[in-house]
């Protein structure tokens, strides 16, 4: 049986899809965004803190299974700008020290609210 997961402190879905959805001990968490949730404001001054909202977000709806970064089996990273690429990787990096997940980065025409970076996970309970 799936279990859903939603964070407080992680933006409120913008259609009909959860934050993350947990099955047979893996936690599927939808792709996110940087909107902070506290102040409702979107924080894209620059890529890097925009990435770092992101992860941020994502972060909180890992924690609601006490799951952290150490989980996250696989990422999918959309972007709006290929030439964003080496300061989104480099912040995304912070969050992943050691033995980091496999991943794809894939460049898209638009994202949702015209935001420049969008980011989903895989993580496993262990």
């Amino acid at each position: 049986m799936n279990k859903i997961v939603n964070s407080d402190l992680a933006p409120e879905p913008i259609g009909p899809y959860s934050q993350a959805v947990l099955s047979n001990n893996m936690l599927f968490v939808s792709g996110q965004i940087a909107i902070d949730r506290a102040s409702g404001d979107m924080i894209n001054e620059n890529i890097e803190k925009e990435t770092r909202q992101v992860m941020t977000n994502l972060g909180h709806i890992l924690s609601e299974e006490d799951l952290s970064f150490k989980n996250v089996v696989k990422c999918s990273i959309f972007v709006k700008n290929m030439d964003d690429f080496a300061k989104i990787n480099e912040t995304y990096g912070e969050y992943f020290t050691e033995n980091p997940p496999a991943r794809e980065t894939v460049e898209v025409s638009r994202l949702p609210k015209d935001v420049n970076v969008e980011i989903s996970c895989i993580a496993v309970k262990q």
